[in-house]
């Protein structure tokens, strides 16, 4: 009853499930990345992405004004002032302490006494007193713990703050700016090169073909962290060393393989009338490939570019090895990452944001040319 037509087997549900699921799977990390992009530290800590929309209850540590802005009024010296960080934030404080071992032990309207002396009276609009017999001594405020229902907030100081801050530590601007110029040549110019190779292999007859092809699919089976230190050793020993020109080389030739193997496939699956016409009328072998061959071949070369752009861009590994600058001035992405890693990892909202910057620009050329790439991949698997 299967094969009744207007009827789809089990096998056919299970598939659409199937990838329904492995999509889901990926797209909440990334909606999740993006969401949590624009939150602050505070919401970042205190709720997860998802209840990004709705209000969510915070613990907040603040400090009142500093024993400098203390007034006399008659016998008592008084602070006065509000504990909102940002006198604009609509919220009403529910519980707070003076102590971390109790953060909610009063409520708004009462009054705690400090252990050196003098009190504080707290109101739910964030409102405060502080009374004392004697001056208040210090530098710093008291430290009060306030828990309050905050309404949500999404700003875009996490983007200008890692796309625009003069800050090292935290700017991605200038590494976003090295891994284009990484991944752009790295990218073109195995494209170059292999579509000449693929065309030669697939349409010129000459000596040791096969070989060659086979050459070709033996190197795809060669693994990358095999060939990186005599690549390395090769590199420092003709003079390159290690630079934007020796990344440019190494991506070159890993890529290359795939490269040659999927545009060759592709291309010897051309109709063969239009090359032999091609020939009948004069035109030479350079005139069919670029006016002939490379407009037709155009999805198998979109599909390797999209591959060959989402690994050069993603890389980290290759661009340690061959890309190692101690001064920052050619530092990629990806190690940037690893830096804030070490240096700020308990900033999540800037980790966030540099996260999904760095996912941004694969996902806007991965959309703009997957058209192109189910066509590419099945290049020469049927006839």
């Amino acid at each position: 009853m299967d094969n009744i037509a207007g009827t789809r087997s089990g096998l056919t549900w299970a598939v659409h499930i199937s990838v329904a699921l492995l999509v889901v799977l990926w797209l909440l990390p990334t909606l999740g990345l993006f969401v949590s992009s624009f939150r602050t530290a505070d919401q970042i800590s205190t709720s997860g992405w998802w209840a990004a929309p709705f209000p969510s209850e915070q613990t907040l540590t603040l400090r009142t004004a500093a024993p400098q802005a203390q007034t006399r009024e008659g016998g008592q010296y008084v602070i006065a002032g509000n504990l909102k960080p940002d006198p604009a934030a609509i919220y009403l404080i529910s519980s707070w302490g003076i102590s971390a071992r109790d953060v909610s032990a009063y409520r708004p309207g009462d009054t705690a006494t400090f252990r050196e002396g003098g009190t504080i009276t707290l109101m739910a609009n964030g409102d405060y007193r502080m009374e004392k017999s004697t001056p208040f001594e210090g530098s710093r405020g008291q430290r009060i713990f306030i828990t309050a229902e905050m309404s949500p907030e999404f700003t875009l100081d996490n983007y200008r703050k890692v796309l625009f801050s003069g800050d090292s530590t935290d700017s991605m601007a200038k590494a976003f700016f090295n891994t284009l110029t990484v991944t752009i040549p790295a990218t073109v110019i195995p494209i170059l090169i292999a579509a000449f190779a693929a065309y030669a292999l697939a349409w010129m007859d000459f000596p040791g073909r096969a070989l060659l092809i086979a050459a070709v699919v033996a190197l795809l089976v060669v693994p990358l962290q095999l060939a990186l230190i005599p690549l390395l050793k090769l590199h420092l020993a003709i003079g390159i060393g290690k630079g934007y020109l020796g990344v440019w080389l190494a991506h070159t030739g890993f890529g290359m393989p795939l490269a040659v193997y999927l545009l060759r496939n592709y291309m010897a699956g051309l109709p063969r009338d239009i090359i032999e016409n091609a020939r009948v009328d004069g035109a030479s072998e350079f005139q069919i490939f670029m006016r002939i061959i490379l407009p037709l071949s155009f999805p198998a070369l979109a599909s390797f570019a999209i591959f060959q752009f989402l690994w050069t861009w993603n890389d980290l590994l290759v661009a340690l090895v061959f890309l190692i600058d101690a001064t920052g001035d050619t530092t990629v992405m990806t190690r940037q990452i690893v830096e804030l890693l070490g240096t700020r990892g308990g900033n999540w909202e800037i980790l966030a944001t540099a996260g999904f910057v760095s996912i941004a620009v694969p996902l806007a050329v991965f959309f703009a040319m997957q058209k192109y790439l189910v066509r590419g991949m099945l290049a020469g698997s049927v006839k």
